[in-house]
């Protein structure tokens, strides 16, 4: 499993149109796929942020071994390890992808993920 570093806007790419990307992080960068379907109250088009919450490597995932145990409860005998994490959606209204990005980087540092434990990679759309 890839270690999800949490860290600052470190590349941005953008290109206007279908082709946009922002990429932050370092192993697996965020990526930005397109605009959200949903719009601004002023016909613009809004901003979807994916964020992938994980435990740190070396960190224990009780929950994990949990689902592990119980996948092999089930039959499931080929799972060498599990860790779980949380998946959070955001509509933002936010029109620029870049700023979108940040935004979505900031609220992770400030709530969404426990970057003591936790790593988190942003996905923009």
């Amino acid at each position: 499993m890839a270690d999800w570093l949490s860290c600052a806007l470190k590349t941005v790419e953008f290109s206007p149109g279908l082709g946009q990307k922002v990429t932050i992080g370092t192993e697996a960068p965020p990526r930005l796929n397109g605009p959200s379907r949903g719009g601004a109250p002023g016909g613009e088009i809004l901003v979807k942020a994916k964020v992938h919450v994980t435990l740190k490597n070396g960190v224990l995932d009780p929950q994990g071994k949990a689902v592990q145990h119980a996948l092999a409860g089930l039959g499931f005998d080929g799972v060498e390890d599990v860790r779980q994490g949380k998946f959070i959606e955001l509509e933002l209204s936010e029109t620029d992808p870049v700023k979108a990005a940040a935004q979505a980087e900031e609220m992770c540092k400030k709530l969404l993920a426990n970057t003591v434990i936790e790593n988190y990679a942003v996905e923009i759309e």
